[in-house]
């Protein structure tokens, strides 16, 4: 009887990868508003780019809407959440003029960003937000300021190309969740061009696109193919993808769901690296891995160059409704065995 020989195939696991603390802090939001105030609760915007976690919401009884005039009279008494992206000023002044009860699920990181913009703009600087155009983020930011008094640049070129009114008086930040090296060379050209231009307090990439980024950069080189989890609107996801291609990869592809995967397309390979964006649940990692060890004599080779601590603390009215323990499972995005990354492979 011939039994099948199933391939070698060395996995390059990143970590860190997939939630971060402010994507756990929003799902849980949610998940305690469903709790506190019963179905529905209200959601503006996807609460984190993933289709996992939307639907899975969904399923517990949150409505997503895009606006606030969606909300139905009838459940006008029902909170409605903002994002994890941020919002502009005018939708909590919007929330307020109907009466709707709101919850602000703000990355707090993405909340810093505003504060400093909104200083730039107090201390009289014209503000430049480096990032993407039509992003959520980038969105919510524009709108803390008022028009006319920040300008949106994203590539070396646009640096290049940008013609401010008053050259020495200019305060830059930036969208959260960028690639780290790309976002280097657009301040360097800003800073070639306007040497008095004002960096902010802090860095404005956020500590988890940072570690997910090194974590990538790390186990990239050499591998055959690399997949990265997550939603093709996430920012973040898509940035890893990029940076696994820089730094050494063959292939790399952005996946939502192992049912993706064109196993002719992928064909023979030898080394996969596997990461997952900041909005991905840690149960779709999983997915890719038992696809892959179906096919291949799969060994896990861990890559792990942070170890995340953070923790923000849920909205005061949320702080006392109980989570149970498959609860936070859930929103862990740890369904079954996660693969251990606290230690190291060889």
């Amino acid at each position: 009887m011939n039994i099948a020989v199933k391939p070698p195939l060395a996995i390059r696991l990143c970590g860190p990868r997939g939630f971060c603390a402010g994507v756990d802090r929003a799902i849980q939001i949610v998940v305690l508003a469903l709790k506190a105030y019963g179905a529905p609760v209200y959601v503006r915007h996807e609460i984190v780019h993933n289709r996992y976690v939307v639907e899975g919401l969904e399923a517990k009884g949150a409505v997503f809407v895009e606006e606030l005039h969606e909300i139905p009279e009838e459940h006008r008494a029902q909170p409605v959440v903002f994002s994890a992206h941020g919002v502009p000023k005018s939708v909590p002044e919007d929330a307020q003029a109907r009466n709707l009860f709101y919850l602000d699920a703000t990355c707090p990181l993405v909340s810093k960003v505003h504060k400093q913009a909104m200083r730039h703009q107090r201390l009289g600087r014209h503000v430049v937000l480096i990032g993407h155009a039509g992003h959520p983020e980038v969105i919510g930011t524009m709108g803390q300021l008022p028009e006319g008094t920040v300008s949106l640049v994203d590539t070396i070129a646009d640096a290049e190309a940008y013609q401010p009114e008053d050259p020495d008086n200019l305060g830059f930040v930036t969208q959260t969740t960028l690639s780290v090296d790309d976002t280097a060379g657009v301040i360097a050209k800003l800073q070639e061009r306007f040497p008095n231009l004002t960096a902010p307090a802090a860095d404005s990439i956020c500590y988890a696109t940072t570690n997910r980024q090194e974590a990538v950069k790390e186990a990239a080189p050499g591998c055959d193919l690399f997949i990265v989890v997550g939603a093709p609107n996430s920012s973040n996801s898509k940035r890893l993808v990029e940076v696994a291609l820089r730094a050494g990869a063959k292939r790399s592809l952005l996946v939502q769901r192992a049912s993706e995967l064109d196993w002719d397309a992928i064909g023979e390979i030898r080394t996969l690296g596997l990461s997952a964006g900041a909005s991905a649940p840690e149960v779709i990692v999983d997915e890719i891995i038992a696809a892959f060890k179906q096919r291949f004599d799969a060994e896990i080779e861990l890559a792990i160059t942070a170890e995340e601590t953070e923790n923000f603390l849920v909205n005061r009215e949320l702080r006392s409704v109980p989570l149970t323990v498959e609860d936070m499972a859930w929103v862990n995005g740890v369904h079954g065995d996660a693969v251990d990354t606290k230690t190291s492979v060889s």
